[in-house]
C-alpha cells in the first residue's frame, strides 16, 4: 500500500500547526484541543498526533502526560539564551566559511544579498513580511553554506526553528518599518564587505552583533504583550 498521502497528510499537519504556533495563532502555554485541531485543519487524529510529537521535539509543543499538549511557553530567559547560542554558532560557522568558501560562494552571497536589498511592490502586509523573511533566510543561509559541514548546518537549523517564535515578534516589528529596514540593508552591505574582504574574526564580530540586534525589541514587544 503507497504511504505517500499519509506522509503527505503529517507533512502538511506539521507545516499548518507550526505556522500557527509561530504566529501567535496558538499563544504559549495554550492547550491544543484535538477536536478544535482536527476542525480548523480538516485532518484526522493520526496526522495531527504525528504533527504534536514532532514539534515537541522541536520543543515548540509541550506534552502533558494524560492530559494533551499545550504550546510550550516564552520567556525572557529562553529569548536570551537561544539567540546567544545562535549568535555564537553563527559566528563560529562564518569564521569557517570565510575560511573554506570559493568562488561561487562569494557569488551565490551577493546574489542573495541584492535580491533581498530590492524593493519589491506587494499586495498585503503579510506577504511582505513572508518574502522579505524568505529572503532574509536565504541571504544567511548563502553566507553559513560556506562553512561546509552538515553537521554545524543541522544544529544552526535546529536552533532556527527554536528561535521561530521570537523572530515573529521581531519581524513584525521591523518589516513594516522602513526606518528599520533600511538599517537592516546597511547592516547587511557592510557584512558582505567585510566577508568579501576575508575577515574573519572581524566579520565574526559582526555578524554576532547583527544577530543579537532583535533581543532587546523582542523583550519590549513580549513585556507590551505579557508574555514575559
Amino acid at each position: 500500500m503507497d504511504s505517500s498521502p499519509r506522509q503527505n497528510l503529517g507533512i502538511s499537519a506539521y507545516s499548518w500547526l507550526k505556522h500557527d504556533i509561530t504566529r501567535g495563532v496558538f499563544k504559549p502555554g495554550e492547550k491544543l484541543l484535538m477536536s478544535r485541531l482536527k476542525e480548523r485543519y480538516d485532518l484526522g487524529i493520526g496526522p495531527l498526533r504525528e504533527a504534536l510529537s514532532q514539534l515537541v521535539a522541536e520543543r515548540l509543543v509541550v506534552a502533558i502526560s494524560q492530559r494533551g499538549y499545550r504550546v510550550a511557553p516564552m520567556s525572557l530567559a529562553e529569548l536570551a539564551d537561544l539567540y546567544d547560542a545562535r549568535a555564537q554558532l553563527e559566528g563560529l560557522i562564518l569564521r569557517l566559511a570565510i575560511e573554506r568558501g570559493d568562488d561561487s560562494w562569494e557569488a551565490d552571497i551577493l546574489a542573495k544579498g541584492h535580491t533581498l536589498s530590492k524593493v519589491m511592490e506587494v499586495n498585503t502586509p503579510d506577504e511582505l513580511l513572508d518574502i522579505w523573511d524568505t529572503r532574509h533566510q536565504a541571504f544567511h543561509t548563502a553566507i553559513a553554506s560556506g562553512c561546509s559541514s552538515p553537521h554545524l548546518l543541522q544544529v544552526r537549523e535546529s536552533l532556527f526553528d527554536q528561535v521561530e517564535r521570537y523572530r515573529h515578534l521581531w519581524l513584525c516589528e521591523t518589516v513594516f518599518s522602513e526606518a528599520a529596514l533600511e538599517r537592516k540593508r546597511r547592516e547587511h552591505a557592510a557584512l558582505v564587505d567585510v566577508i568579501l574582504e576575508r575577515k574573519a574574526e572581524r566579520a565574526a564580530d559582526m555578524m554576532r552583533e547583527h544577530l543579537m540586534t532583535p533581543v532587546p525589541i523582542i523583550t519590549e514587544v513580549m513585556q507590551r504583550r505579557g508574555l514575559a
